[in-house]
């Protein structure tokens, strides 16, 4: 998998342990191994400007995802074809705020932002009860596994 890190925030992250989510999540979901993904990290200022840009919403958020070829999960028989999955913009300073809120360390609110955003490159939405289930049921349990897998190694 092509999975690409550019951190402009200013903020120290683990990227190593970012490629080793980004590829834990894609192969869980049967992507394709050719597939490419890009994760970004800026600042408050860059991500409210796509903020407003994109989503016609003022105020920095936390997680943005811009889908490329609309790819979807596949499964262990049919992987998901070969494609540009898009590109998926953290803000870590957001990120550090809303983890102290809910009480865990930032890397892992960063965790569950990347996840998030990747799940919506797939398809994934939250607009509906049915979809939020869906879509926070994988998240978590998809974290879990990470979480579980990464200790191990």
């Amino acid at each position: 998998m092509s999975i690409e890190i550019n951190n402009e925030s200013g903020f120290e992250v683990d990227e190593a342990k970012l490629v080793r989510l980004a590829t834990f999540v894609l192969s869980a979901l049967h992507v394709h191994p050719d597939a490419e993904l890009a994760v970004v990290l800026v600042d408050e200022a860059a991500i409210e400007q796509l903020h407003v840009q994109w989503m016609d919403e003022p105020g920095p958020t936390d997680v943005l995802s811009f889908p490329m070829d609309e790819l979807r999960p596949g499964s262990l028989d049919r992987p998901t074809p070969a494609g540009l999955l898009g590109d998926v913009v953290i803000c870590p300073q957001v990120a550090e705020a809303q983890a102290e809120q809910a009480g865990h360390s930032t890397e892992q609110e960063i965790h569950v932002l990347l996840t998030h955003g990747m799940l919506h490159l797939l398809g994934f939405d939250h607009a509906t009860a049915d979809e939020e289930a869906e879509m926070f049921g994988l998240q978590r349990d998809l974290l879990l596994g990470f979480s579980t897998q990464d200790r191990s190694s």
